[in-house]
């Protein structure tokens, strides 16, 4: 009878010893965790994103919920919300804009390097997303949609890129406004977000260096002044 009750108290100070070490490995891994949310940009303050609870509201737009969590981000700023709403369906074709990460390079090579890639056919928009964006903080995601939003049609130019790529800085400051641990993050959405920051500031919000960058970018040479729904030359 003694001994059975010595086992029984060994065994019960066992279970609370590994109990507490558990507990303390979840502590570090918590720890650790939060830590590496923190250096990538993420907040830590936040509820992990809960993508079955929005599947139901962007099933026509993407299946992926980085997606679904850039643009939840767009819809609760003024900023960003025509591009939201361009997205859903409020544009050109009347229909919503497809979404998804895709490895850009296996539709043309020459497209290996672009961040998004707009595209249409039979009638829907559509946008991918270049695969190595995947893990980038959902403000730049969404930074990056305000901008592809703008392209609707066939027709491009120099007037409609500056637009697009001055509603992305213009989006990305103010997102990055509320979570300002992005603007460290070392990704390379990150890096061209806040390249288009500095290039904003510097114009004291507007487009004047912004519309530079456009003009001077080689990939760009090819595309006329003025497209549909930006003939200003003064854009």
């Amino acid at each position: 009878m003694k001994k059975e009750k010595f086992l029984l108290l060994v065994i019960g100070l066992f279970l609370i010893s590994s109990s507490t070490s558990i507990a303390q490995v979840q502590g570090l891994d918590e720890n650790k965790m939060r830590a590496q949310q923190q250096s990538e940009g993420m907040s830590v303050n936040k509820p992990e994103f809960d993508t079955d609870a929005y599947s139901k509201k962007y099933r026509k737009v993407t299946k992926d919920g980085a997606v679904m969590q850039a643009m939840e981000l767009m819809q609760s700023e003024n900023i960003s919300k025509y591009s939201y709403n361009a997205l859903m369906g409020n544009n050109l074709t009347e229909k919503p804009f497809k979404i998804e990460f895709k490895n850009i390079a296996d539709i043309n090579p020459e497209y290996a390097s672009f961040d998004a890639l707009g595209w249409k056919k039979k009638g829907t928009l559509y946008i991918y997303i270049n695969e190595k964006h995947r893990n980038a903080p959902p403000e730049a995601i969404a930074a990056l949609l305000a901008h592809e939003a703008i392209h609707q049609d066939e027709f491009a130019s120099l007037n409609e890129e500056t637009y697009a790529w001055t509603l992305e800085a213009a989006t990305w400051m103010k997102l990055a406004e509320k979570n300002q641990s992005v603007l460290k993050n070392s990704s390379s959405l990150v890096t061209r977000e806040n390249m288009l920051k500095k290039l904003f500031e510097k114009g004291d919000y507007t487009n004047k260096y912004i519309k530079k960058a456009v003009y001077t970018n080689p990939g760009y040479k090819k595309l006329p002044t003025r497209s549909p729904g930006f003939e200003d030359e003064d854009l």
